[in-house]
């Protein structure tokens, strides 16, 4: 999966894992609402570590490959990919 569809992929699973804790916070003994909660959250968590062992950190608190050196400054800003044409 290139980039820009792995990042999508992350958001989608994202957008799902807030919505869910928003019903959680009115129905916290839905079990089927909170399987798929969990669910969600191992899906993101995954799908964040091969984002980030491919192109890097998500953020500036990722622990992806900072053994040796302080990356997060390595890769292009949001900005930088749009004034570079990049998705816009």
């Amino acid at each position: 999966m290139n980039r820009e569809k792995l990042l999508h992929e992350i958001m989608k699973v994202d957008f799902a894992l807030l919505d869910l804790k928003l019903f959680l916070n009115t129905h916290p003994n839905d079990i089927e609402a909170l399987n798929n909660f969990n669910n969600l959250a191992n899906e993101s968590n995954v799908l964040k570590k091969d984002f980030e062992t491919k192109f890097g950190p998500l953020s500036s608190t990722s622990n992806s490959s900072c053994d040796k050196r302080y990356d997060w400054i390595d890769t292009p800003w949001p900005w930088q990919n749009y004034l570079s044409g990049g998705q816009k």
